[in-house]
């Protein structure tokens, strides 16, 4: 019985390294142009392969790991590019100061950035995601629709939809 198990563990082993590995050229790709930053990136598929493997034994249950595996290289670099910009909010206030602006235009413009941030987070994600790669990444729209697979006219439709989202519930 212990042999079998062992076999198991191998063959899943060699199932990940034929199905999973040959992927990190593409996601790799993928997570530079949404983070711009090669070291990020490269930390980003470690973490995409460390979660693909702790999740080796379900991969079976997915219609597409590459698929998959987009999704979760996504997921991590929109949380990365979350993260930095909590640490741009955080030393935001001292930019702020080093302006010599009121105690009161300083909380308003913090207030504002908040704002947008939260109605931001509310979108349907693939209008988040194409939002931030347009006006954060500095995307194109065509670039934009070769990266998610999708074409140049539902990526302008989204890109439309997600900022009069935002314009509506900023006033």
């Amino acid at each position: 019985m212990g042999i079998s198990i062992v076999i198991n563990i191998v063959m899943g082993q060699e199932q990940f390294k034929q199905e999973v590995v040959p992927l990190r050229g593409q996601l790799l790709f993928y997570a530079q142009r949404m983070l711009d930053d090669t070291a990020d990136a490269e930390d980003i598929i470690q973490e995409v392969y460390l979660k693909l493997w702790y999740m080796r034994n379900e991969l079976n249950t997915y219609n597409s790991i590459p698929a998959l595996s987009v999704q979760i290289t996504k997921r991590l670099c929109l949380n990365r590019l979350k993260e930095q910009l909590c640490k741009q909010k955080e030393s935001y206030p001292l930019t702020l100061a080093s302006q010599e602006l009121t105690p009161d235009i300083k909380l308003e413009e913090k207030d504002q950035v908040s704002h947008v941030m939260r109605i931001i987070d509310t979108l349907p994600s693939l209008q988040q995601t194409i939002l931030r790669m347009k006006h954060v990444d500095g995307f194109e729209v065509e670039e934009i629709a070769e990266l998610t697979g999708s074409n140049p006219e539902a990526i302008r439709m989204n890109l439309s939809r997600a900022r009069k989202k935002v314009r509506e519930h900023f006033k």
